[in-house]
């Protein structure tokens, strides 16, 4: 860990910021990997790991990103929390209209949502994780863009922290995608290369948000809150419903709970 930190704290931060995405996609593809090896996944324990992915994401926009976008704040009060009230209602509105625009299908939805569309709905449900994976990758380029301006809020540590946090909660994702696929017959390949396609948009999401506050640091608090506003709509309108649609619900909150101490106690004690 250690030594990660300080590599990543030698170079540019936006090629630190793609490193950092470049894991978060492996999880992906590892957890993408399952279909290699049995055709079908527990529903209680993939429950519990949506769950599990849900409080991660929790946890990584308090802690990583609403937090210190309050302290790099300047003033006192309700102006001091401005930035975080209009950054964060911009990223829950930026998700609100993707949702709404871009088509997309969710497995146990069973139904496309979005305009219509006449693609089919293995692209439908790539593009409905890829919703998931653009305010991580956003989230973490942003984090480690905070560090490259020098702000104190924010450090190499806690960026990676957030990159940890995200890589782990990627696992299920990466098996949400590819194990629905293969049970509607799919090729394992196939079924593997579409679950990793799905985390693919997080360098490139990685490297924008980098960029951009590099170029603009007065909208980093903004920008931080915006990246938070965007998870937590992920997880209110997609990740927990996914999670609770086969009335596993006691699963489901069990993993939330676990995932939000899990990225809650890895960012203070090690951010």
């Amino acid at each position: 860990m250690d030594s990660i930190v300080v590599y990543l704290s030698t170079i540019d931060p936006i090629l630190a910021a793609f490193y950092a995405s470049l894991f978060t996609w492996f999880l992906t593809a590892l957890g993408a990997a399952v279909v290699f090896f049995c055709r079908t996944m527990n529903r209680n324990f993939l429950d519990t790991m949506l769950g599990f992915t849900g409080g991660v994401m929790v946890a990584a926009s308090i802690w990583s990103l609403l937090i210190p976008a309050i302290e790099m704040s300047e003033g006192d009060g309700f102006v001091q929390v401005m930035p975080a009230v209009v950054g964060f209602l911009l990223g829950v509105g930026s998700l609100f209209l993707l949702d709404k625009l871009m088509p997309h299908f969710h497995v146990n939805f069973k139904q496309v949502e979005g305009v219509k569309s006449p693609w089919q709905r293995t692209t439908l449900l790539v593009l409905a994780i890829t919703l998931h994976n653009i305010p991580e990758g956003l989230a973490v380029g942003v984090l480690f863009g905070a560090v490259a301006a020098g702000m104190p809020e924010a450090s190499i540590a806690g960026a990676v922290i957030l990159a940890i946090g995200i890589g782990l909660q990627n696992l299920p994702e990466g098996i949400a995608v590819a194990m629905p696929l293969r049970r509607m017959g799919m090729s394992r390949r196939k079924s593997f290369f579409y679950g990793q396609l799905s985390a693919v948009v997080e360098p490139i999401a990685a490297v924008l948000g980098a960029v951009a506050v590099g170029f603009f640091t007065p909208i980093l608090p903004y920008a931080l809150a915006f990246a938070a506003g965007a998870m937590i709509f992920v997880v209110i309108e997609e990740v927990i419903p996914e999670a609770q649609q086969n009335n596993n619900s006691d699963f489901a909150t069990l993993g939330f709970s676990l995932g939000f101490v899990v990225m809650m106690s890895l960012d203070v004690v090690l951010g």
